[in-house]
């Protein structure tokens, strides 16, 4: 796997979106916090554009996008929030130069298109958050971001407090994602190779017997047989039906895994939630399933 040089004091960071639509407003927050970090910015022509639900017509979202990793200045991609649309772009998108001079891809819940999409073309990304909202998330977020950017190693350590973890040592390359995204990825050039790898898992608002079905498909599909560990971050806001499906996210998770032998661990402070710690996808990380977790 490539990785993208660690940034430095100066360095040029592009906001772009490429799903749903954002002011500059909204982001203004974030733009403080690059200049704390002694970076500079420029704003893509997707922040305040409108078209429904997207910032701007696809055409306008792939030109953008392109222009970012084209542009030798440029030395990281953050996107400034998710939605849904990346999927709508990616097919346009010309990777070319952006394989042989790889820049940080930074986003996550949508983004994991390009986080996986980037994964089969061997280069690692930064799941993080993003410019919406950073302002309300937790100073470990920040800092996880920070450090991810210019090369600052750090561990994430909290207490398991969950009593479907499966307890181990493992090692892998760190994959994954948004569990909605994975699972809309089956059957494409972008669907993840997940055989020896660490599978990082997060969700938001989606029914109960939905992540049923998405987690059932990622087993016939593969995805979730010899893995080296699995990671399940924040399975935020799930709703239930009527009639109850009777199971947690959680517990539904660990179902589909429970006839496998690999490290398992939930309540990763990573995810749609107040506390989601930055993760580069592509390296190769230790996962260490106890009273307390660790993944470094």
């Amino acid at each position: 796997m490539k990785q993208p040089p660690n940034l430095q004091k100066g360095d040029l960071v592009a906001i772009v979106s490429t799903a749903r639509k954002i002011t500059s407003a909204e982001i203004e927050p974030a733009l403080v916090l690059l200049k704390q970090w002694g970076l500079s910015y420029v704003l893509g022509s997707s922040i305040g554009a409108d078209d429904h639900q997207f910032a701007g017509h696809d055409a306008l979202r792939t030109r953008d996008f392109q222009e970012a990793l084209d542009n030798p200045n440029v030395k990281a991609i953050w996107c400034a929030r998710g939605g849904y649309g990346t999927v709508r772009i990616i097919d346009q998108l010309d990777f070319t130069k952006f394989r042989k001079h790889p820049k940080w891809i930074v986003g996550y819940s949508d983004v994991t298109v390009l986080h996986s999409h980037l994964h089969q073309l061997g280069v690692v990304t930064l799941h993080a958050q993003m410019p919406q909202a950073i302002e309300n998330k937790t100073p470990e977020t920040q800092e996880t971001l920070r450090r991810s950017l210019f090369g600052e190693s750090f561990a994430i350590t909290y207490e398991n407090q969950n009593s479907s973890s499966r307890f181990g040592e493992t090692q892998g390359i760190l994959v994954g994602g948004n569990l909605s995204i994975l699972y809309s990825l089956c059957g494409s050039p972008s669907a993840l190779d997940t055989k020896g790898k660490i599978l990082f898992l997060e969700d938001v608002d989606e029914y109960l017997y939905h992540i049923d079905r998405m987690m059932q498909n990622l087993k016939r599909n593969g995805m979730l047989h010899g893995l080296a560990g699995l990671v399940v971050g924040g399975m935020t806001q799930m709703n239930d039906n009527a009639v109850p499906f009777g199971k947690s996210a959680e517990e539904i998770i660990f179902d589909a895994v429970e006839e496998f032998d690999y490290p398992v661990c939930f309540g990763f402070p990573a995810g749609h939630q107040r506390d989601n710690c930055a993760l580069q996808f592509g390296k190769v990380h230790t996962l260490v399933v106890s009273q307390i977790n660790s993944l470094y």
